[in-house]
């Protein structure tokens, strides 16, 4: 008998020096394909907060010469360029100048958060999930992965810097050249964060962790340049040292410089190029940080429900608790600065909060609800949590205990109740407290605690609308998102445009008292709690007729 020997498959990237991108193309294409509902949202949500602060802000500030110039003292001051920039051009305000200097910051953590979530999602979550052993099982090679999902950031951010460009020019009027150099300035910020996932997909075991090291290096680039931006007019040295600042640097509409960009592709450049030469340090599905051991016997705890949903919701917790209780303290201290550009803000800009005798007041109830829209967000993403422990085989091996569906999402969403509180009544009293520290007034602390938790309720609506939607369709709980998005917009832009009450009572978030500037009602907060209860028990009920999704 003769066998016929088969030559063995060259493997991309391997020891035989195939190209370590071969495949790039077809990842490309597929990671395309795969995100065509999320990029696009991703790229038309940048485009709708452009066209809002367009059309919102003329609206608001119906002279250009004279109303901006209140509204820009604010940002003017040391506190307001810690929350929004160098503060260029806003010593002779335009509308242009306006957006770009008081709102540019905004533009540019949006494409920073959405490059982060990007190649999370595309690399250390497909490697943890096992796809990504699969697609290395063909002809891929070695940095064909990162390499298509640097494409598909940098096609991503590009999408975003044309839809801003588009607005800015198209509907606003504005300069070309600066609006140019503005929609430039936020596409390749996005390019640098992406180059900062690039590299903590590297160093961390789980898509969890990595997202977590990215947005704390984020963090730290906000706080380094609010620390420079906050020392004068124009930024400091200080400011320099953080990639977030050098977009704004460019100063559209004022300087209308381009060299600061090239700090920002030369960073972009760098880090993508420390995630290549870190990645071919590693095995597929490795880490290069040494991950901790865990105890040999687990506590008591985490053989009850309610103790493992808490442990597993525990980091996302304290991740948006140590960032709404940051936030509070900021806007607290925001309340000085409000006060004294009082008398020279626009009439629609103190219809906002009541006008300017019951300006403290008016301040602190929309703070509140701000918080609530937040605190949804964080309600939101910790129902998303529940359903990766589904779709990555981890909820199953729970249930084939003796533990049923619906006690397990119960404690999912107690847990995550117990959150929204907790975030809310910490982050207004963390608020409270940066007034105290400015105004020198007490009571605000407990006052503003008691404020914050009155939008508990709304909040938790949210969070069942989600729970429903995972019950019933799991792959549409980030539709619960559009409910936050319109609650904030409506919260925000609704009195300015001048819109219905329908419009008003649609939104969750309109119906609790908006203390301390209202008195305490008892039956909005008792209807929204009896709301988000059946939402959450249909969820629930939902869950039980339906197949579990495995990976």
């Amino acid at each position: 008998m003769t066998a016929t020997a088969t030559p063995p498959t060259t493997r991309a990237g391997g020891a035989d020096g195939a190209s370590p991108l071969a495949g790039t193309a077809a990842l490309v294409r597929f990671g395309l394909r795969r995100d065509r509902v999320k990029l696009p949202a991703w790229t038309a949500g940048v485009g709708v907060f452009t066209l809002y602060l367009v059309g919102a802000i003329p609206a608001a500030y119906s002279a250009e010469e004279g109303d901006l110039a209140g509204a820009a003292q604010l940002f003017g001051d040391p506190v307001g360029r810690m929350l929004t920039g160098p503060a260029y051009g806003l010593d002779a305000p335009t509308y242009e100048r306006f957006v770009a200097g008081g709102y540019g910051l905004y533009f540019l953590l949006l494409v920073a958060l959405m490059s982060l979530l990007l190649v999370t999602r595309h690399t250390r979550a497909e490697e943890q999930t096992g796809r990504a052993e699969l697609v290395r099982a063909g002809v891929v090679g070695r940095h064909a992965p990162l390499t298509a999902t640097l494409v598909v950031a940098a096609l991503t951010n590009l999408a975003a810097g044309l839809a801003v460009l588009a607005v800015m020019t198209g509907v606003g009027g504005y300069d070309p050249a600066g609006a140019g150099l503005f929609a430039v300035g936020v596409a390749v910020t996005g390019l640098a964060f992406a180059g900062v996932a690039a590299v903590t997909v590297q160093l961390s075991a789980s898509s969890r962790a990595a997202g977590g090291l990215a947005g704390a290096v984020l963090g730290a680039a906000f706080v380094i340049r609010a620390g420079g931006d906050m020392a004068g007019e124009g930024g400091s040295a200080l400011s320099w040292a953080s990639p977030l600042a050098w977009a704004q640097q460019t100063a559209p509409f004022v300087l209308d410089r381009w060299w600061p960009l090239g700090l920002t592709l030369a960073f972009a450049a760098v880090a993508a190029a420390a995630g290549y030469a870190l990645s071919s340090r590693r095995d597929l599905g490795a880490s290069l940080l040494a991950v901790r051991a865990g105890r040999a016997r687990a506590g008591a705890a985490l053989g009850t429900p309610l103790g493992l949903a808490l442990r597993l919701q525990r980091p996302l917790m304290l991740g948006w608790g140590a960032a709404l209780v940051l936030m509070g303290l900021v806007y607290g201290a925001f309340t000085d600065a409000l006060l004294a550009a009082a008398g020279d803000m626009p009439e629609a800009f103190l219809e906002l909060f009541g006008g300017a005798e019951g300006m403290l007041a008016g301040y602190q109830a929309y703070m509140a609800v701000f918080m609530a829209f937040l605190a949804a967000g964080y309600a939101v993403m910790a129902v998303q949590g529940v359903r990766a422990e589904e779709t990555r085989g981890r909820a199953e091996a729970v249930l084939t205990t003796a533990v049923g569906r619906v006690t397990w999402l119960a404690s999912h969403l107690a847990v995550i109740a117990g959150g929204v509180v907790v975030l809310m009544v910490a982050t207004g009293a963390a608020t409270g407290l940066g007034t105290v520290l400015v105004t020198g007034q007490g009571g605000h602390t407990v006052d503003l605690a008691l404020a914050h938790l009155g939008h508990v309720p709304a909040v938790l609506v949210v969070g069942a609308v989600a729970a429903l939607l995972y019950g019933v369709v799991p792959r549409a709980v980030p539709a619960a998102w559009a409910l936050v998005g319109y609650g904030l917009v409506v919260g925000t832009f609704g009195p300015l445009l001048d819109l219905p009450q329908a419009a008003f009572d649609a939104s969750p978030f309109e119906h609790a008292a908006a203390m301390p500037q209202e008195a305490f009602a008892a039956g909005p907060v008792v209807a929204l709690l009896g709301l988000a209860a059946a939402l959450a028990a249909l969820g629930a009920l939902a869950l039980r007729r339906r197949d579990l999704e495995g990976r």
